[in-house]
Protein backbone atom coordinates (compact mmCIF):
# COMPACT_ATOMS: atom_id res chain seq x y z
CA UNK A 1 0.00 0.00 0.00
CA UNK A 2 1.20 3.32 -1.11
CA UNK A 3 0.50 6.46 0.90
CA UNK A 4 1.06 10.33 -0.27
CA UNK A 5 2.44 11.49 2.99
CA UNK A 6 1.99 15.79 3.68
CA UNK A 7 -2.02 16.37 3.99
CA UNK A 8 -2.27 12.89 3.98
CA UNK A 9 -0.19 11.63 7.28
CA UNK A 10 0.84 15.14 8.16
CA UNK A 11 -0.85 18.23 8.51
CA UNK A 12 1.49 20.33 6.14
CA UNK A 13 -1.28 23.24 5.98
CA UNK A 14 -0.95 23.77 9.53
CA UNK A 15 2.97 23.42 9.37
CA UNK A 16 2.89 26.18 6.74
CA UNK A 17 0.24 28.26 8.24
CA UNK A 18 1.79 28.14 11.50
CA UNK A 19 5.57 28.84 10.46
CA UNK A 20 4.30 31.54 8.50
CA UNK A 21 2.52 33.28 11.68
CA UNK A 22 5.85 33.18 13.48
CA UNK A 23 7.10 35.77 11.41
CA UNK A 24 4.26 37.57 10.25
CA UNK A 25 1.37 37.48 13.02
CA UNK A 26 -2.49 37.13 11.42
CA UNK A 27 -0.70 36.28 7.80
CA UNK A 28 -0.63 32.42 8.25
CA UNK A 29 -3.76 31.38 6.60
CA UNK A 30 -3.41 33.70 3.43
CA UNK A 31 0.52 32.54 3.19
CA UNK A 32 -0.80 29.26 3.15
CA UNK A 33 -3.06 30.33 -0.02
CA UNK A 34 -0.15 32.07 -1.64
CA UNK A 35 1.93 29.36 -1.40
CA UNK A 36 -0.60 27.19 -2.92
CA UNK A 37 -0.99 29.18 -5.92
CA UNK A 38 2.94 29.08 -6.60
CA UNK A 39 3.84 25.59 -5.84
CA UNK A 40 2.51 24.21 -8.94
CA UNK A 41 4.08 26.61 -11.40
CA UNK A 42 7.59 26.01 -9.26
CA UNK A 43 7.19 21.97 -9.56
CA UNK A 44 6.80 22.37 -13.31
CA UNK A 45 10.18 24.12 -13.91
CA UNK A 46 12.76 22.64 -16.29
CA UNK A 47 15.69 21.56 -14.88
CA UNK A 48 13.71 20.07 -11.68
CA UNK A 49 13.95 22.17 -8.49
CA UNK A 50 14.60 20.40 -5.22
CA UNK A 51 11.74 20.50 -2.60
CA UNK A 52 13.76 22.55 -0.46
CA UNK A 53 13.95 25.31 -3.16
CA UNK A 54 10.28 24.92 -3.72
CA UNK A 55 9.63 25.79 -0.44
CA UNK A 56 11.68 28.59 -0.28
CA UNK A 57 10.70 30.31 -3.31
CA UNK A 58 6.99 29.65 -2.91
CA UNK A 59 7.47 30.87 0.25
CA UNK A 60 9.19 33.99 -0.70
CA UNK A 61 6.70 34.84 -3.46
CA UNK A 62 3.54 34.41 -0.98
CA UNK A 63 5.37 37.02 0.84
CA UNK A 64 5.96 39.29 -1.40
CA UNK A 65 2.14 39.28 -2.71
CA UNK A 66 1.06 40.54 0.64
CA UNK A 67 3.92 42.94 0.59
CA UNK A 68 5.67 41.49 3.12
CA UNK A 69 9.53 41.68 3.68
CA UNK A 70 11.00 38.61 4.49
CA UNK A 71 14.62 38.61 5.56
CA UNK A 72 16.94 36.67 3.84
CA UNK A 73 17.57 34.45 7.28
CA UNK A 74 14.15 33.72 7.42
CA UNK A 75 13.97 32.42 3.68
CA UNK A 76 13.61 28.84 4.41
CA UNK A 77 11.59 29.04 7.68
CA UNK A 78 9.56 26.24 6.02
CA UNK A 79 12.56 23.99 5.37
CA UNK A 80 13.61 24.38 9.13
CA UNK A 81 10.24 23.72 10.57
CA UNK A 82 9.10 20.79 7.95
CA UNK A 83 10.55 18.23 10.70
CA UNK A 84 8.27 19.11 13.02
CA UNK A 85 5.09 19.38 11.15
CA UNK A 86 1.93 17.77 13.45
CA UNK A 87 1.06 14.00 12.53
CA UNK A 88 -2.86 13.67 12.33
CA UNK A 89 -4.02 12.29 15.21
CA UNK A 90 -5.42 9.03 13.74
CA UNK A 91 -2.50 7.98 11.82
CA UNK A 92 -1.26 5.74 14.42
CA UNK A 93 -3.90 2.93 14.92
CA UNK A 94 -4.64 3.13 11.38
CA UNK A 95 -1.34 2.08 9.92
CA UNK A 96 -0.66 -0.48 12.82
CA UNK A 97 -3.96 -1.95 12.08
CA UNK A 98 -2.79 -2.13 8.34
CA UNK A 99 0.34 -3.41 9.47
CA UNK A 100 -1.10 -6.24 11.96
CA UNK A 101 -3.62 -7.32 8.51
CA UNK A 102 -0.47 -7.95 6.81
CA UNK A 103 -0.03 -5.17 4.10
CA UNK A 104 3.28 -3.35 3.54
CA UNK A 105 3.38 0.39 3.36
CA UNK A 106 5.30 2.66 1.03
CA UNK A 107 4.83 6.37 1.01
CA UNK A 108 5.18 8.61 -2.71
CA UNK A 109 6.30 11.59 -1.70
CA UNK A 110 6.92 15.49 -3.33
CA UNK A 111 9.61 15.51 -0.82
CA UNK A 112 13.20 14.94 -1.31
CA UNK A 113 14.69 12.33 0.18
CA UNK A 114 16.92 14.69 3.57
CA UNK A 115 13.74 16.60 4.28
CA UNK A 116 11.20 12.91 4.52
CA UNK A 117 13.81 11.14 6.48
CA UNK A 118 13.16 13.64 9.43
CA UNK A 119 9.71 12.56 8.80
CA UNK A 120 10.26 9.25 8.69
CA UNK A 121 11.31 9.41 12.03
CA UNK A 122 8.26 10.87 13.49
CA UNK A 123 6.02 8.28 11.76
CA UNK A 124 4.53 6.02 14.29
CA UNK A 125 4.78 2.99 11.56
CA UNK A 126 7.42 2.08 9.88
CA UNK A 127 7.54 2.53 6.34
CA UNK A 128 9.01 -0.30 4.41
CA UNK A 129 10.20 2.52 1.25
CA UNK A 130 10.06 6.05 -0.43
CA UNK A 131 10.25 7.15 -3.12
CA UNK A 132 10.57 10.94 -3.91
CA UNK A 133 10.71 13.99 -6.42
CA UNK A 134 14.47 12.70 -6.59
CA UNK A 135 14.06 9.18 -7.29
CA UNK A 136 11.29 9.70 -9.76
CA UNK A 137 12.60 12.87 -11.12
CA UNK A 138 9.56 14.24 -11.24
CA UNK A 139 6.37 15.79 -9.01
CA UNK A 140 3.09 14.41 -8.94
CA UNK A 141 0.74 14.47 -10.86
CA UNK A 142 3.10 13.40 -13.18
CA UNK A 143 3.14 9.67 -12.90
CA UNK A 144 6.82 9.26 -12.80
CA UNK A 145 6.13 8.06 -8.86
CA UNK A 146 3.92 5.25 -9.36
CA UNK A 147 6.05 4.24 -12.55
CA UNK A 148 9.15 4.45 -10.16
CA UNK A 149 7.58 2.38 -7.87
CA UNK A 150 6.12 -0.11 -9.40
CA UNK A 151 9.26 -1.21 -11.57
CA UNK A 152 11.26 -1.57 -8.25
CA UNK A 153 8.50 -3.91 -6.96
CA UNK A 154 6.47 -5.15 -9.07
CA UNK A 155 3.38 -5.38 -6.54
CA UNK A 156 0.69 -7.91 -7.16
CA UNK A 157 -1.30 -5.69 -5.07
CA UNK A 158 -1.34 -2.30 -4.98
CA UNK A 159 -3.65 -0.33 -3.24
CA UNK A 160 -3.09 4.12 -3.13
CA UNK A 161 -4.23 6.22 -0.41
CA UNK A 162 -3.90 10.13 -0.61
CA UNK A 163 -5.65 13.34 0.33
CA UNK A 164 -4.68 15.29 -3.54
CA UNK A 165 -7.67 14.59 -5.84
CA UNK A 166 -5.69 16.26 -8.53
CA UNK A 167 -1.93 14.94 -7.18
CA UNK A 168 -2.71 10.98 -6.69
CA UNK A 169 -6.14 10.07 -7.31
CA UNK A 170 -6.20 11.19 -10.63
CA UNK A 171 -2.85 9.38 -11.81
CA UNK A 172 -3.71 6.74 -9.60
CA UNK A 173 -7.41 6.32 -11.75
CA UNK A 174 -5.01 6.62 -14.67
CA UNK A 175 -3.06 4.16 -13.94
CA UNK A 176 -5.41 1.58 -13.37
CA UNK A 177 -4.74 1.46 -9.66
CA UNK A 178 -7.20 1.28 -6.65
CA UNK A 179 -7.14 3.88 -4.75
CA UNK A 180 -8.76 5.01 -1.67
CA UNK A 181 -9.47 9.34 -1.48
CA UNK A 182 -8.90 10.86 2.01
CA UNK A 183 -11.28 14.27 1.92
CA UNK A 184 -9.57 15.93 4.88
CA UNK A 185 -10.46 19.08 3.22
CA UNK A 186 -14.70 17.98 2.19
CA UNK A 187 -13.61 18.97 -1.38
CA UNK A 188 -15.47 18.58 -4.37
CA UNK A 189 -13.78 16.12 -7.19
CA UNK A 190 -13.82 17.64 -10.28
CA UNK A 191 -14.92 13.73 -11.12
CA UNK A 192 -16.60 11.62 -8.66
CA UNK A 193 -16.92 8.86 -10.94
CA UNK A 194 -13.16 7.82 -11.06
CA UNK A 195 -13.30 7.60 -7.22
CA UNK A 196 -13.92 3.76 -5.22
CA UNK A 197 -13.71 4.79 -1.16
CA UNK A 198 -13.60 8.09 0.14
CA UNK A 199 -12.97 9.07 3.50
CA UNK A 200 -12.92 12.02 5.98
CA UNK A 201 -10.05 10.81 7.68
CA UNK A 202 -7.94 7.85 7.87
CA UNK A 203 -10.77 6.47 10.51
CA UNK A 204 -11.73 2.85 8.94
CA UNK A 205 -9.32 2.92 6.27
CA UNK A 206 -8.81 -0.85 6.72
CA UNK A 207 -12.02 -1.78 5.40
CA UNK A 208 -11.82 0.78 3.23
CA UNK A 209 -8.61 -1.05 1.40
CA UNK A 210 -10.01 -4.30 1.59
CA UNK A 211 -13.10 -3.00 -0.66
CA UNK A 212 -11.06 -1.38 -3.28
CA UNK A 213 -8.11 -4.07 -3.18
Amino acid sequence: MTFDCFGTLIDWRHGIATSAELLFPGYGERLLDGYNRHEPHLQSASPLPRYRTVLTEAFRRACADEGLELAPDDADVLAATFPYWPVFPEVGAELSALRAAGWRLALLTNCDRDLVSHTRRRLPVVFDDVVTAEDSRGYKPSHAHFTHFRAVHEPATWVHVAQSYVHDMVPAHALGLPRVWINRLSQEPGDPSILQAILPDLRGLPAAVESVA
